[in-house]
């Protein structure tokens, strides 16, 4: 990424806080390990998510002050959470019951790599990887709706969204909306349609960082988030 859009791309505070201006009131919401997991602390006012995690908890809420852990009480991250009123634990077999009988609303994860029809790459066994795919194969084509939020290139400047992902997948055909650092994409039809950009950001200048066609369906919103 050039120096220019450094300075202008949103922080993954910033993509966080985006994303979670789109969760319903009462939808039940997994977030992925990492990063997505930031999405927690922005939920608007006036609309309430419940939180899921793999491993057998429903209804967490923010992480607890330092020193005041429970870590009895974790997430699928291994992080310590708190409890909602009205949380409740269950086996993590009951858990997956959940995510493949199509129970969640939403699904928010990271990624590598998204391609144009909506395929996602979000694991490796390479240098730096995970062990295996994980829960995050289960997700994909369990949750009703599935959300990316990412950098929109590589550390290295490399586009994320591509024509065809060409790292192992997570899952085909999934994705149907990506929050990166400089735009908002939907996937529809076999391509990536552009929602809402930077308004520092040229179209020019954001294709020339993206790896596939992006698309205009009407007009282009401006994408703008608070410090956070």
């Amino acid at each position: 990424m050039s120096h220019d859009l450094t300075d202008i791309k949103l922080s993954n505070a910033q993509i966080a806080w985006r994303a979670a201006q789109d969760i319903e009131d009462g939808a039940y919401v997994n977030l992925g390990i990492g990063f997505p997991e930031m999405v927690a602390k922005f939920q608007p006012d006036g609309r309430e998510a419940i939180f899921h995690t793999e491993n057998g908890v429903l209804g967490f809420g923010e992480a607890p002050a330092a020193g005041e852990e429970d870590w009895d009480l974790i997430n699928a991250g291994k992080k310590a959470i708190t409890l909602m009123p009205g949380a409740s634990f269950f086996h993590h077999a009951d858990s997956f019951a959940m995510v493949r009988g199509g129970h969640l609303d939403v699904a928010i994860l990271g990624a590598y790599q998204v391609a144009q029809n909506g395929d996602l790459a979000n694991w490796s066994t390479g240098k730096g990887g995970v062990p295996a795919v994980g829960g995050a194969m289960d997700l994909v084509h369990g949750a009703k709706r599935v959300a990316i939020i990412t950098d929109h290139v590589t550390k290295k400047g490399e586009p994320k969204l591509l024509e065809t992902c060409t790292l192992p997948l997570t899952g085909v055909g999934c994705v149907t909306r990506v929050y990166t650092s400089l735009c908002v994409v939907d996937i529809e039809g076999g391509r990536f349609v552009l929602r809402e950009k930077l308004q520092a950001l040229s179209l020019e200048a954001l294709q020339a960082v993206t790896g596939a066609t992006l698309h205009l369906d009407g007009a282009v919103a401006p994408l703008t988030a608070p410090s956070v």
